[in-house]
């Protein structure tokens, strides 16, 4: 028989066709109204976040917990510890000329002292071995400012460099850490952004066989990065930015889902013209797209919401910085996909094809249905042993995963940053010569004015006890500050320990669990905390362990509510919903066997800390676990599809896996290509993450998606549980494919 043109246009009401076949019909019969509705939107939110500006996270926002406590305590009374940068003079000969370091000493006092930013310079400092000379400069701002005014420091250095090439003078401390830290990881992932492109563009490219075709979904990701970019600068006044690599990952979730949802959606047009032997037309072919991969991207784009929306539980202001950004990126490359892509794709008419589909009718059907012998080879066993496909899988799997349960959590310290960075080089070199300009805690205490000398003996015999212990570093004075009643006092105990280095948790609970309680906790009316790096990563470890099965159970709830409504089935919104959580703990069993081990040092570039970033978990959760949920909505919803159409079971899951095989891969494929780049940074945090999202990708579109998915859906149907919901609607078909999706109307939908 042969195949005659079906009708582009239904002869269904368009209030009861699905909203994503009524968007799609409107662009693709006014495609320059949408480009230019499109192109609109993009300039409006660019400029207007531009225009706006981005609201920084202010500098309580980062407390937490006991240290959080200190903080503040230390703030109200006007105690908190001052911006100090320290400059390090020596000799790149070893040894130290006594002169000339005096000399150098006294011209960077002197250029120190004439600078606004300065509040003081204390009188240079040589080390006990007489090959280091160290200058502090305490700065006349507030901490949290004092990072946007470290440059003329930095460049006063530089110009007592100048003057004294003999020496080696170089300046390190917490701002100007940051500073080159941010102007290094910018560059890095500037060229992460400048690789993903080009090998994006290379493989859709390979998929679709022009590069015409290869450049609409990289538009239509760059543009909404674009967009949200502006969006995300708006919402920060909601949200303040917690700054970091906030807006890189933005980049690379939008990368990701933009270029994903554009090939789902472009790849089903291109079956459905070549299921028909080009004789459906282009329009009925985008409906055709936008009533089945439309409403995927729509159901997928609402999960991958809901899933980072449970980053807001956590109560960390970079948690929700990226929780934001996430979704406002996602939403918006979802809009981009039903809207301005079914203009494109009009525009483009018969080119959509890329030349040779068209020519391939004996074949056509085959193509559509995805046959492959690689992939026919990789699903066959799942269907012909499912209960043996799926134990092997899971075991592989589950023991991939066990390793997690080892998981150890901290903060990032300056230990863990790259070497590379000078100023990281000099705080090394100057903890090593001077060992208590290092980590330190800080006990803040507040006591009734009247008691103010209880206090003041109290906080010297914590000082002298410190000292009697190997835990803390030696110092030549007290470093505290007291506030001009002496109701309050702020302790700086110097320990010679990097943030995560064991002893340093251990001095931190001696001062929080005993010396503290006992010296400052027995005087009337005394409040008192712990701050200090160590105190800051304990905190924050304790707060994400208290909130991590809070956010697992609010994601897996939300998620298996959205896997139920779509699928209108238990046993398939269950089984979705454990294969998703399996792909997230795999990543999670990986990121510990790699970076917490020193065995793939060399093979991956770093150093390991012996632990994960103390946020690199639930980002991983987060993010994989939503993009996992389009590849499990992908597949899914083509399985539904044939058995809908009249398939049995097992037929529906073949047809269903293999004619989505290709396109999993592919989008697969990208995501590594995006996730990989950031394997080649110097962070440690962003390599974690980067490895973890590649790999967790890389087995959740193949092991999870072609393997496990198909073997466990063939065991439900044996025991009875496949869905009724998912039989066919119209005996007529008599299991054969309907000639156009778009004909089912709201069926599909």
């Amino acid at each position: 028989m042969s195949p005659r043109t079906p009708n582009p246009t239904p002869s269904i009401p368009d209030t009861k066709r699905p909203v994503t076949v009524r968007i799609a019909s409107w662009s693709a019969a006014n495609p320059w109204k949408a480009v230019l509705a499109w192109t609109l939107f993009v300039i409006l939110c660019f400029g207007a976040g531009t225009a706006a500006g981005t609201k920084e996270a202010a500098f309580s926002d980062f407390w937490v917990g006991q240290a959080g406590r200190a903080e503040a305590l230390a703030v109200e009374n006007d105690i908190a510890a001052p911006p100090v940068a320290q400059i390090l003079i020596t000799s790149p000969r070893g040894d130290l000329d006594e002169n000339a370091a005096a000399a150098a000493a006294a011209d960077l006092s002197t250029q120190m002292n004439a600078l606004d930013e300065v509040a003081e310079v204390a009188e240079p400092v040589t080390s006990e071995s007489g090959d280091a000379v160290m200058v502090a400069v305490t700065m006349s701002m507030p901490k949290h400012e004092a990072k946007e005014r470290i440059d003329p420091l930095l460049e006063t250095t530089a110009s007592v460099q100048e003057s004294h090439p003999d020496l080696d003078i170089a300046q390190t401390g917490g701002e100007a850490i940051s500073v080159e830290l941010d102007e290094t990881m910018g560059a890095k992932l500037a060229q992460v952004e400048r690789f993903a492109l080009p090998v994006t563009l290379l493989i859709l490219f390979l998929v679709f066989g022009s590069l015409l075709l290869a450049g609409v979904p990289l538009l239509l990701a760059i543009t909404s990065i674009i967009a949200s970019l502006g969006v995300y600068a708006l919402s920060s006044y909601f949200f303040p930015n917690a700054g970091g690599a906030v807006a890189s990952v933005l980049t690379m979730i939008g990368m990701a889902v933009g270029v994903d949802y554009s090939l789902f959606y472009l790849k089903r047009i291109r079956e459905e013209r070549t299921r028909t032997r080009g004789t459906l037309s282009v329009a009925a072919s985008i409906e055709a797209a936008a009533a089945t991969a439309g409403r995927t991207i729509l159901t997928a784009g609402i999960a991958v919401i809901a899933s980072l929306a449970g980053l807001y539980l956590v109560g960390d202001v970079v948690f929700s910085s990226i929780a934001t950004a996430c979704i406002i990126v996602v939403a918006i490359a979802m809009i981009s996909s039903l809207t301005v892509l079914p203009a494109l794709l009009a525009k483009l008419g018969r080119r959509i094809d890329g030349g040779k589909f068209l020519r391939r009718d004996k074949n056509a059907r085959k193509q559509t249905s995805g046959e492959s012998r690689v992939w026919s080879a990789m699903l066959r066993p799942s269907m012909k042993y499912p209960i043996a496909t799926a134990a092997i899988g899971l075991t592989h799997l589950i023991g991939l995963a066990a390793p997690a349960l080892a998981m150890k959590l901290s903060v990032e310290g300056k230990e863990t940053f790259p070497d590379s960075l000078d100023t990281i080089a000099t705080y090394e070199a100057t903890t090593a010569q001077f060992p208590d300009t290092g980590v330190f805690h800080m006990v803040v205490a507040e006591v009734d004015p009247s008691n103010a000398d209880e206090l003041a003996a109290a906080i010297a015999e914590l000082e002298a006890r410190t000292q009697d212990s190997d835990l803390f570093a030696e110092t030549d004075r007290p470093r505290m500050r007291v506030s001009p009643d002496g109701s309050a006092i702020a302790l700086e105990l110097p320990i010679h320990y990097p943030t995560s280095d064991p002893r340093a948790a251990e001095s931190l609970n001696l001062l929080r669990d005993d010396l503290v309680p006992s010296l400052i906790g027995s005087i009337d009316g005394a409040t008192y905390a712990v701050s200090g790096e160590p105190a800051y990563a304990a905190d924050f470890s304790d707060l994400q362990s208290s909130r991590l099965l809070v956010v697992l159970a609010c994601v897996l709830a939300a998620t298996l509510l959205i896997m139920l409504i779509t699928f209108k089935s238990w046993a398939m919104a269950v089984l979705s919903t454990v294969l998703n959580l399996l792909s997230s703990l795999t990543a999670w069993g990986a990121l510990v066997l790699v970076f917490q081990g020193t065995w793939a040092e060399s093979l991956l570039d770093f150093e390991s800390p012996g632990f994960l970033g103390s946020r690199t978990p639930l980002m991983v959760f987060a993010i994989l676990y939503g993009l996992s949920l389009d590849y499990q909505l992908f597949v899914m919803s083509r399985i539904k599809e044939a058995a809908q159409r009249g398939l049995s079971p097992r037929e529906s899951i073949r047809e269903g896996i293999l004619s989505s095989a290709s396109v999993v891969t592919s989008a697969a494929v990208i995501m590594m290509s995006v996730f990989v780049a950031f394997i080649f940074t110097d962070r440690i945090e962003m390599k974690q993450l980067g490895f973890a999202l590649a790999l967790g990708v890389l087995l959740d579109a193949v092991v999870v998606r072609v393997m496990l998915l198909p073997a466990l859906m063939t065991m439900i149907d044996r025991f009875g549980w496949w869905p009724k919901r998912w039989q066919a609607k119209n005996a007529a078909t008599g299991g054969t494919r309907p000639e156009s999706p778009e004909l089912q109307g709201s069926a599909l939908g």
